[in-house]
This record gives structure tokens, C-alpha cells and sequence, in this order.
């Protein structure tokens, strides 16, 4: 069988080998191609290339028919009618060029002759930096070197060593780019003394060269392995402390070591001279991960180190905290006698926490008055309680890890806001870059050197109701009026900026907007509803979503313009408020279809506009447009009722047109039991009619009636200010006031008097004075004649004036009646007249009452 085998081998390698040759003489088979001076040239030179064709090749024949066409690649460049020429060749490129031969008979297609491949190179260069190395005890001797500008043709690179007693090793490399031979020898100590010589030449057609000599002992070119095996022990789970141990080669006298912590990228480095694998470190950091690296080498002066070991990781035990929290806080009112405290603080660095903190110990203690302590254990960073606003409170914010705790923060709780002298002045936010916003601000005025830190406080911008993110702050001494800001910074967000100045129990802020870049934002509010009150359009809106502002806006705008027109519509601006989401305009026309919309405006320009309602106001348009009307025609009415004339024509006027049910007449007084109860006075004290006055106090005084028939005698009317004036037309009689004995008194002039008293000669008992009962009088008791009326007093049912007044008795008023006891009555006027109004004339005759009558609410004659 292996008999076999290796037949069917032999018959395959020269199956092969016949195939080959085969397609070389194919090639070839109707002519040759030669290459003169060489198929490699270098560059620059000119060669000549021949095409013949072999005997009995010719088309049909004949040679006047062959055209022979030479190609470089599949250019043409020279072509002959014949069986052979010749094609010089300039300028040809770096690198090998393929020409071929080609045979064109007529009515056939063309036929490859025979080829040639031309290479341009040039010759090489003197290689450089010939360095040799030795990896470890029982590694090889390898060299290296620069082979310079490449030739493009091949080139063959011999390397050779010599040794002391004529030790010579060589090895080659024939490729194109060979700079790197292993000679497979390695070099013992016991040649540690002696000096070896490397060479390497580079050889090809075109010419060859050798490197310069390079001589070095066997402690210049072995470098040993890298460390292995490398532990790492802290001792009494110590976090400062550390031993490394390690395995090397045993020729090593030097080792230097690396180590950093794992996030961080420098190196400590560390020399250590005859370690025999061992070395302490004593500056590490707690609780802190930590990468290790060794090299070695056999001589302090020669030779060179060994790659670095693969890196070794190791964590540091924990130590008690050190440092301080940072800790700041915030107050917000509960009701009247509570308010909550927010704590946050930051967490400690590495290096301070020296461990993994495992909670934070929280005490809140009132100092003043009942000294409550409140006590909490935390693993947040934050932490919130409602205390009494009552008293002075304290803080205190310690960590806590495996080892022990931190030194405590303490705090002051105060009013951060609560004095207006602290408050800094101009404060002001510009952005600094992407990440960062540039606060500046003033001191206060008057407390200035009281201000013991400043501290600069933001949060990102947030909805109202929404959950508030925690503040991010920063610490700033006294002497600084400004803070760059890029903790939690983030482009195209708006952050409430606060700036507090604090003193020892008290402190003052004020706050602005600021972002580090912005853009317009991305759409406008959305208008949810819109409601008309009190003549006002009310619209309310939803708030940008806080991702969609791309930066602090500044103003809102409310655009509205009318249905179906192609007007310009009209807007107001709105500075920008948080808690606001509704405003009152006062600008629409009632009956009319509006569409409104809404846009926001940041430093970058205006949002597109936001959803659109059409609104069409019912009620009043504006109330101002009443207003003026309303006032102008009331001062016209008044102007005019200032004149008597019309006054009067317009109380006539209105007594027409009131209704006749409202009129109500008296009972005949012939038949009245009150005219016969009370007798009427004798003629001697009869009260002249021509003196009876009655002042009108509440409306104006009618036209005057004029009365013939007076009476002489002056009698007392009324005692009471509140009385009726009457004038009498043509004959000069006017009532007066005598506030001294509160009485009024109606009397004629003398002359008019002595005149009417010769035609009468005798005095008329007009009518009885008129009384009243008391309401709640017992029943029997009268009143006396001499009753005093007030102005607005109007007869009733049970006062009246009699018509027989020869046919009642006389009665004389007793002078010892007191007048004290008459209670007022009221009369009751009104300027409706239920009946034309007719002047009584007395001249000669007596005045009746049969002839008096009384409306609802006036006293007519």
C-alpha cells in the first residue's frame, strides 16, 4: 500500500512538471521576445526590446502578411509589417513591467507571440541603528535593522556575527522586506567578557552594501524575562502599607516598580537595588484600588530593562474617615408654628472616605429652650424633617464606614433669606463655555465686612408641583464676588441661580437665571382654556416641557387675530414666570371670532407657535366704553334739574304719569268723630291763615296758593325744626326760624294785617289746630290742640279739619298745656298730584274743610 501511495506521488510530480513546460513552450510556441542590456534596469535607463517570429509562423505563409504589435500592458506602443523588429524602451516606472508580442493576420484575431517582464529598482542602501538582542538566559540572538528606501527589485540580506576565537554565525533573507533575523544561537555568561561583532549587507542586481559594524558584550544584548508571580500582602490590614513579591531570573541585580490607582493615569515609580524579589511600599491610600508593574535588569549600566509584568491589581484596606461633609440645607414653611428642613450633602472624596461608607449619621439639636435632639442614620445624601419654627437649631453630618466615623459638619439654621442688609447686589449669570456659567454679584452695602461665606446655589429649572431636583452649591470666601459653576451643568437648560451672603445667625440672598447655551425653543405653550370674566378674556396655558425650552425664557407671547381675515394680528408680551400660567387681555371686541396662539422667546429668538383656539368674546367688549357715556350724560341731567324751571316741569310731568290707583281720597270731615271730639278755638284765637307757613324741608316748594282771608292773631304752630314754608303769591308773607324758642311763628306783615283786620274785624277760627294720637295712648287720653307737626306731616283718617266750623263750640287752648306732650306727627308729601290743582279763594267767605282734599302723599288746597 505505501508502495502505492508513493507511486501515484512520482506520477503526479511529473504530471506537473510536464504541464508547466508545456505552457512555457505554449507560450512562446511562434516567436521570442528579447530584453537588452537585462530584464533589470535601474531607473533612468533605456532598454530595447525585439519580437521575432519562429520559421513557418507567418500568416498563410506568407511574411508580407504578418503585422507583429508589441504592447506594454495592454497599450500599444509600436507595431511592424514583417516577421521581426525592434522597440526602445525610455522612462519606464518603478517596479516590474509587463510587454507582449502580439501576431495580427488579416480575417483573424490577434495572437500572443512571447513576453518579457522588465523590473526598475534601484541598489540598496546601507542598512542602519544594527542593534542585537538576547531575550533571557535561554533566548536566541535576534538583530534588527533599518533597510532605508526600498529597491523595488528583490534584495537578498545577510546578517553575520562574529564571535571571540573566530566564531563566526550567519544567516539570510530573501524577501523584500527583510529587516529582522534570529541567528538561533544564545550567548552564555561564561562570554559575559567577550565582545561580539554584527554585520548586515543588503545585495541585489543592482549593486549591494553592509551596515556599519555593530560591537556589544553579552551584558549589552540580553535583557531578562519579565517578573513573574508577582503577591501583594498589606500587613496588619494596614491601608498605608504594602509588600510586593515577585520571581526573576537569577542573573538580576536591578528591579524598578510601577504602581498607580486604577483610575488614574500616572505612575509612581520606585528603584530597587538588590531586592531579591521583595520590596515595601509605605505611601499608599486606603480603601483604594490599586496596579502594579515590575521590570528587571542584570546591570546598573549596561544593558537594558526588561518588558514590564503584566499588570498585578490589589485593593488597600479601609481607615477611618477623614475630613469634612460638605453639608448644606434648605427651609420651607409647613403652617404657622412649623417648617422642613432639607439637608444634602456631598459625598466624600477617596482619599477622605478611605473606605466604603456604609450610612451618615444625622443630629439636629434645638440649642435654645426645650434642647430637643433629633437623631437619624441615613445612606442618602440628603435627608428632610419637620421641625418647630421655633428656637435656634444646630446641625450635625458625620460618615460612617467599616473603620469609624468622620468629624462632624456642623450648621447654624437660619433665615438664608431673611435680611434684607445682607442681600448681594447686581448679581449676574453669563455662560462660560459649554459647561460652565460665570456668577458675579456685589456686596451689600452697609453689612459687608459682617458677611462671613457666600454661597452659590443652583438647580435645574423644574415644573411647578413636579418633584424639585436637590441644589448643587459652592463655598466662596467673603473677599471673592464670584463662583464659575460646572457641577451638574448641562447645555441648553435654565438653572435658578441664588447667590446667599451669611453672617453668624443670619443671611440675605437674591436669585437669578442663567444657562450656558441656548437655542429658541422647540414650540410654544399650549393654550388650554380660555374664559371671559369681569370683561376680561382670561387664557391659560400649559408650560414648555423643560427638555423643549433649550434655555432660560425670557418672555411669553399671546398672538390673536380675527377669522377669515388677512389683518396683521396684534400680541402682548409677557415677562416669563414660573408660577404663572394665565393672563387677562383686554384687547378683543365682543361678537367677534378670534384665533389665538401662543409663542416663547430665549436669547436665541422665538419658538414656533404653539396650538391654536379660536375664541369669540359674549359678554361686555369694554367697560370703559360705558363708562364715559354714563358719566356724561349724568352730569347733563344734573345741570339741567339745577334749574327750578325744568325741575318743576318735570315733576309735572311725572305727577301725569302716575297711576290713579295710587290716589286716595279723604273722608268726608262732616262726619268726622275727631273734628267733634276736639272743639274748635274761639275767635279770639283763631290763627290768621295769612300767618300759617309751612317749610318744605325734603322737596321743592309747589306754586304758591293764594288765601284771601287771613287770621290776626299770631298763634304757635309747630315746635319742631323739620317744618312746612308757605308763600303766600302777592302778598309778601314769609315763615321764619327761631331756633331761640325752637317756635314758628307765621304773621302778615302790619300793614297787610291792619288791612285785613278792617274787613274782617273780627278774628276766624280757620280750622282747629290739628292732633294726633299716640299709637300706643291709652285709650281716652286726647291731645291738646296746640300739637306740634313735624315737615313731613300729613293728616290721617283720624285728623282732618272740620267743614261746620260756626256749628262747633269754641275751645280755648289752655296756656298751661305743655307742649312736651304732643307728640310729632309726620306729613307725608309728594310731588303727584292725583287732581288738578285749584287756588282757593277766602275773599269774604270762610275757608271750608268740605273743600279740602288730600291725596295718597301731598297736601293739595
Amino acid at each position: 500500500m505505501a508502495r502505492t501511495l508513493r507511486g501515484c506521488s512520482l506520477e503526479l510530480i511529473f504530471l506537473t512538471t510536464w504541464l508547466l513546460i508545456k505552457a512555457q513552450i505554449d507560450v512562446c510556441k511562434r516567436g521570442d521576445v528579447t530584453v537588452k542590456p537585462s530584464h533589470v534596469i535601474s531607473r533612468g535607463s533605456t532598454v530595447n526590446i525585439s519580437c521575432s517570429l519562429k520559421p513557418k509562423q507567418d500568416c498563410l505563409h506568407s511574411s508580407s502578411l504578418n503585422k507583429l504589435i508589441l504592447y506594454k500592458i495592454n497599450e500599444v506602443i509600436s507595431f511592424h509589417h514583417g516577421r521581426s523588429f525592434s522597440s526602445q524602451i525610455t522612462d519606464l516606472s518603478l517596479g516590474s513591467t509587463l510587454f507582449l508580442c502580439k501576431l495580427a493576420c488579416v480575417g483573424s484575431n490577434e495572437t500572443p507571440v512571447c513576453g518579457a517582464e522588465i523590473s526598475v529598482g534601484v541598489a540598496p542602501e546601507q542598512p542602519q541603528n544594527l542593534t542585537c538582542v538576547q531575550e533571557g538566559e535561554r533566548g536566541t540572538v535576534a538583530c534588527t535593522w533599518d533597510r532605508g528606501q526600498d529597491t523595488h527589485i528583490y534584495t537578498e540580506y545577510t546578517l553575520q556575527l562574529n564571535g571571540p576565537k573566530n566564531l563566526t554565525w550567519q544567516k539570510q533573507c530573501n524577501n523584500y522586506h527583510c529587516a529582522h533575523l534570529d541567528l538561533g544561537i544564545s550567548l552564555t555568561p561564561q562570554f559575559s567578557e567577550s565582545n561580539f561583532t554584527a554585520t548586515v549587507t543588503a545585495t541585489n542586481s543592482l549593486g549591494s552594501s553592509s551596515s556599519f559594524p555593530s560591537t556589544f558584550t553579552f551584558l549589552d544584548i540580553v535583557r531578562p524575562l519579565p517578573p513573574w508571580n508577582i503577591t501583594i500582602k498589606f500587613p496588619n490590614a494596614s491601608g498605608n502599607r504594602c509588600t510586593l513579591q515577585w520571581r526573576g531570573e537569577r542573573w538580576v541585580r536591578l528591579s524598578r516598580l510601577r504602581y498607580r490607582p486604577s483610575h488614574s493615569r500616572s505612575w509612581n515609580m520606585v528603584t530597587v537595588m538588590n531586592a531579591r524579589g521583595s520590596h515595601d511600599l509605605l505611601d499608599l491610600k486606603p480603601f483604594t484600588e490599586y496596579e502594579f508593574q515590575i521590570s528587571s535588569k542584570l546591570h546598573l549600566f549596561r544593558g537594558s530593562w526588561s518588558e514590564w509584568s503584566r499588570s498585578w491589581t490589589a485593593h488597600s484596606p479601609e481607615e477611618e474617615p477623614t475630613g469634612t461633609l460638605d453639608v448644606w440645607y434648605t427651609k420651607q414653611p409647613v403652617d404657622y408654628n412649623r417648617q422642613r428642613i432639607s439637608l444634602f450633602w456631598k459625598n466624600l472624596s477617596v482619599t477622605e472616605a478611605r473606605g466604603k461608607i456604609l450610612h451618615y449619621q444625622v443630629t439636629l439639636q434645638e440649642v435654645t429652650g426645650k434642647k430637643i435632639t433629633l437623631q437619624n442614620i441615613t445612606e442618602h445624601t440628603f435627608w428632610t424633617w419637620v421641625i418647630p419654627r421655633t428656637g435656634i437649631w444646630t446641625v450635625a453630618v458625620s460618615a460612617v464606614n467599616s473603620k469609624g466615623s468622620s468629624l462632624p459638619t456642623h450648621i447654624n439654621i437660619t433665615d438664608l433669606c431673611g435680611s434684607g442688609l445682607l442681600t448681594p447686589r447686581q448679581i449676574s449669570a453669563n455662560s462660560e463655555g459649554v459647561d460652565g456659567i460665570v456668577v458675579t454679584w456685589q456686596a451689600p452695602r452697609k453689612a459687608a465686612s459682617a458677611i462671613q461665606h457666600y454661597v452659590v446655589e443652583w438647580r435645574a429649572l423644574h415644573p411647578v408641583g413636579s418633584i424639585q431636583p436637590p441644589p448643587s452649591w459652592l463655598w466662596v470666601p467673603p473677599y471673592s464676588m464670584s463662583a464659575l459653576i460646572s457641577e451638574n451643568i448641562k447645555p441648553h437648560i435654565c438653572y435658578e441661580i441664588r447667590v446667599h451672603a451669611l453672617s453668624r445667625d443670619q443671611g440675605g440672598c437674591d436669585s437669578i437665571w442663567g444657562d450656558t447655551k441656548y437655542k429658541a425653543p422647540l414650540r410654544g405653550p399650549h393654550i388650554n382654556a380660555i374664559t371671559e370674566e369681569k370683561g376680561s378674556i382670561l387664557i391659560s396655558w400649559n408650560h414648555i416641557p423643560v427638555q423643549e425650552q433649550m434655555g432660560c425664557i425670557l418672555h411669553y407671547r399671546i398672538y390673536w387675530k380675527e377669522r377669515d381675515t388677512g389683518s396683521k394680528p396684534g400680541f402682548c408680551e409677557i415677562p416669563y414666570s414660573l408660577s404663572q400660567n394665565s393672563y387677562p387681555i383686554n384687547s378683543l371686541q365682543p361678537s367677534v371670532t378670534y384665533i389665538l396662539w401662543m409663542t416663547a422667546l430665549t436669547a436665541a429668538g422665538e419658538s414656533p407657535q404653539g396650538n391654536e383656539r379660536e375664541f369669540s368674546p359674549q359678554g361686555k367688549a369694554n367697560w370703559n366704553t360705558f363708562v364715559a357715556p354714563s358719566i356724561g350724560i349724568a352730569i347733563i341731567m344734573v345741570g339741567i334739574f339745577s334749574i327750578r324751571y325744568f325741575r318743576q316741569k318735570a315733576f309735572v310731568l311725572l305727577s301725569l304719569l302716575r297711576p290713579q290707583w295710587c290716589s286716595r281720597e279723604i273722608p268726608d270731615p262732616a262726619n268726622s268723630t275727631w273734628a267733634k271730639k276736639y272743639p274748635i278755638m274761639e275767635e279770639k284765637t283763631q290763627l290768621p291763615l295769612d300767618r300759617l307757613q309751612i317749610s318744605w324741608s325734603t322737596l321743592e316748594e309747589p306754586e304758591p296758593l293764594v288765601i284771601s282771608e287771613v287770621l290776626h292773631q299770631m298763634t304757635p304752630v309747630f315746635r319742631n325744626p323739620h317744618f312746612l314754608n308757605w308763600s303766600v303769591k302777592g302778598q309778601g308773607v314769609q315763615g321764619h326760624f327761631t331756633s331761640k324758642e325752637d317756635t314758628v311763628y307765621s304773621a302778615s306783615s302790619p300793614s297787610t294785617s291792619r288791612a285785613l283786620k278792617a274787613e274782617t274785624r273780627q278774628l276766624v277760627d280757620l280750622y282747629k289746630v290739628l292732633g294726633s294720637r299716640d299709637p300706643d295712648s291709652k285709650r281716652g287720653k286726647t291731645t291738646s290742640p296746640l300739637t306740634v307737626l313735624p315737615g313731613d306731616y300729613l293728616p290721617n283718617h283720624e285728623g282732618y279739619l272740620p267743614s261746620n266750623i260756626d256749628d262747633l263750640p269754641s275751645h280755648e287752648v289752655s296756656p298751661t298745656d305743655p307742649l312736651e306732650e304732643l307728640e310729632p306727627q309726620h306729613i307725608s308729601l309728594s310731588v303727584f298730584m292725583s287732581s288738578p290743582l285749584h287756588p282757593l279763594n277766602f275773599c269774604g267767605e270762610k275757608l271750608t274743610l268740605d273743600r279740602l282734599k288730600m291725596g295718597c302723599d301731598s297736601l293739595i288746597l
